[in-house]
């Protein structure tokens, strides 16, 4: 269709963004099978080709285009593919009446060769459950039991409709499992739950990523803190009779341990932003399910701030520190450098001062010369004058040969004298 106006080459994108994250209509009983694999930003090729080698498997067609997420029916199951920053999930339900909530998984009618060739590293794997609510209601004892002997957190969820209840372990299976109880709650709003439960539980395992890499660093970051107070106590007290080589040695050692806490933000600072980004989207997930507590159980949001805030918390305060340590490096290393040209500026002015002396004594010994040369020059020409003199003498003129080479005297060394006063000025003059 032909509009009247022109459209923004990003329209339909933008306005596609905000469908991007839909849910899947459920109804209990349902069961579902949840993955989190880590494969990168640049793993999106690899990740499309696996899924359209499923939907081969089970003769299904094709798409051309794959974009951030993909809803088929598989046959057996449903899936949704969705395609996150760093990592993709995957998630296969299916309706129908079961025995146990977290029995035969629906991974297990998965091809298993198309599991063992899943693009990353599975970071989560979950069995989720969602029961009617006209099941006899269990005891805080018999879900321990069912959880298989593991304390149990639940709270009640949107708004008393629901409740939701886990132990966030991985269990023999492999699977960490997640039973939800829908009373009053709409296909929507159960489709919703199960989405913002499993998201919270895959975020939940993203934010933690950081934590280990924060305890990895810290030794790192306290021996460049010990090496960072040594240069600034001997910057700050120590006095070398070589002073040009000790700050060269400071400087060294200043930029080797710039270069060292700059190594440890460069593998630390992505995984650390991206840690608080999941905590913030868990805290967000957290609020919209609504939760009113259980008597004698914890509530999710209780359980994860006991946990995930501090390990979060960690990775902040390792990266502030890195970055203070980055800024002290700096601080110190600019200290130094105008140390350095404090000092490079009393040679220079040392050096100037020398060669001003020298400058002078050159003017000294120039004057000099210059007095010696009047006084050469006067002599051979008082000389040349007594020869011609004393030729004339000798051809019969009667002249005092001696007389007129003293009269001649007094001119020729002023002659030769202002000669060279002449000659310097206009040397000067031309410079």
């Amino acid at each position: 269709m032909s509009l009247p106006f022109k459209e923004h080459l990003l329209r339909h994108i933008v306005t596609d963004e905000l469908h991007a994250r839909t849910f899947e209509p459920l109804r209990a009983p349902e069961r579902v099978s949840h993955l989190a694999a880590v494969s990168g930003e640049r793993g999106g090729g690899r990740n499309i080709e696996h899924l359209k080698r499923l939907l081969a498997h089970y003769g299904l067609p094709i798409p051309e285009m794959v974009d951030q997420h993909y809803w088929i029916d598989l046959g057996p199951m449903r899936l949704r593919w969705e395609r996150h920053t760093e990592f993709v999930t995957y998630t296969f339900s299916k309706h129908g009446a079961f025995a146990h909530p977290f029995a035969e998984p629906l991974l297990d009618d998965l091809p298993q060769d198309w599991l063992r060739d899943l693009p990353g590293e599975v970071i989560t794997a979950t069995s989720l459950a969602i029961e009617p609510c006209d099941l006899p209601e269990r005891t805080n004892d018999e879900l321990v039991a069912l959880f298989e002997g593991n304390p149990v957190i639940g709270s009640e969820v949107v708004g008393g409709a629901g409740r939701a209840w886990s132990d966030h372990k991985i269990h023999a299976d492999g699977y960490s499992w997640i039973l939800l109880r829908a009373c009053g709650l709409s296909d929507n709003q159960a489709g919703r739950l199960a989405k913002r439960v499993l998201e919270i539980n895959a975020y939940r395992a993203m934010a933690l990523l950081g934590f280990p890499l924060a305890r990895g660093v810290s030794a790192a970051l306290s021996d460049a803190d010990r090496r960072l107070a040594l240069v600034a106590s001997r910057l700050s007290s120590q006095v070398s009779s070589d002073q040009t080589a000790f700050e060269s040695e400071l400087l060294g050692e200043l930029t080797r341990l710039a270069a060292d806490i700059e190594a440890v933000s460069a593998r630390t600072t992505y995984r650390f932003d991206a840690s608080r980004a999941y905590y913030g989207m868990i805290q967000q997930r957290l609020e919209q399910l609504r939760q009113n507590r259980i008597e004698g159980l914890q509530t999710l949001s209780e359980f994860l701030d006991a946990r995930l805030t501090p390990a979060v918390a960690t990775c902040e305060a390792t990266q502030r520190r890195q970055h203070d340590l980055a800024e002290r490096a700096a601080r110190i290393t600019s200290l130094l450098r105008a140390r350095v040209d404090v000092s490079l500026q009393e040679q220079n002015r040392q050096l100037l001062q020398s060669m001003d002396r020298r400058a002078h004594l050159q003017v000294r010994l120039q004057e000099t010369v210059e007095g010696l040369s009047v006084i050469a020059i006067g002599y051979y020409g008082v000389g040349l004058i007594g020869y011609a003199l004393k030729g004339l003498e000798s051809g019969g003129i009667p002249i005092d040969a001696g007389l007129w080479m003293g009269i001649a005297l007094p001119f020729v060394i002023g002659f030769a004298w202002f000669g060279l006063r002449r000659i310097k000025r206009r040397l000067a003059g031309s410079e």
